[in-house]
């Protein structure tokens, strides 16, 4: 699933790509999820210059010059194409032509990727925006296992599983840890792992790929890497099979 790296290098590309371009059509191939009727979508944004792409959290999102967002949550599989003229994509969900024939469409075989028209605020700051204060509050009232803690949307916006394994490393903080029971000084280390570790991403991912707006560049990652068995400091490279893989080393220290 693209993280907040992947999304914010997608929204700067998106929107350098698209920025001021009309809607002429929008059409919806399926969307079980979106919240609003097929007809309602159209009425809304045809018409629309689209004034800015953005990443808020775990979603893309596209506002329009009368103040409306449409908002697209890729999920697990979910990837965005560019088009001239006709969409020649399979498992299209939704798509947009604008005036000048230039085309975005959604895609994703599992059929699961999520539209919404203007989505609710959220009250969870954005990963690369949360503070020390703030950190420190959510973790002291959970006994929840720390990744479990970065991975919760309504907690902390942006971090997915390759990313906090990775922060966690940064920040030598066991994955298993019991969140409450992390001391002050490494929620300050951790606070800073979130922060230069998902800005590193964003600079590697520019690097590979300049101009991506879709799928996952994972190859410089130093830990959640199928491909390494050691840690940068030559620790072995552990995996816990769950119903998402942990990667950790034991350099990590665990708190109880």
């Amino acid at each position: 699933m693209p993280e907040l790296p992947d999304l914010q290098v997608f929204a700067r590309n998106l929107d350098k790509m698209l920025a001021d371009k009309t809607v002429q059509t929008i059409t919806v191939h399926k969307a079980p999820k979106l919240n609003v009727t097929h007809r309602e979508l159209n009425d809304t944004l045809n018409g629309q210059k689209l004034n800015k792409v953005y990443r808020d959290g775990k979603e893309l999102y596209f506002k329009f010059s009368k103040g409306d967002v449409l908002a697209l949550h890729l999920m697990l599989h979910g990837k965005l194409f560019l088009f001239k003229g006709k969409n020649e994509q399979k498992y299209s969900l939704i798509e947009i032509v604008f005036t000048d024939d230039t085309g975005l469409v959604l895609t994703d075989f599992q059929g699961i990727a999520n539209p919404t028209l203007n989505p609710a605020d959220k009250d969870a700051p954005d990963a690369d925006k949360a503070n020390l204060t703030y950190l420190k509050a959510k973790l002291g009232k959970t006994k929840t296992n720390v990744k479990t803690v970065l991975l919760g949307q309504k907690i902390i916006r942006g971090i997915g599983n390759a990313y906090a394994d990775e922060i966690l490393w940064d920040a030598r903080i066991s994955p298993f840890s019991a969140a409450n029971k992390i001391p002050d000084d490494k929620v300050a280390a951790l606070l800073k792992s979130i922060h230069s570790v998902l800005k590193n991403a964003e600079e590697q991912i520019i690097k590979s790929n300049p101009d991506i707006i879709a799928g996952e560049i994972r190859d410089f990652m130093l830990i959640h890497n199928a491909k390494k068995k050691q840690s940068p400091t030559g620790k072995e490279i552990l995996i816990k099979e769950a119903t998402r893989k942990t990667y950790y080393t034991e350099e990590q220290e665990l708190y109880t």
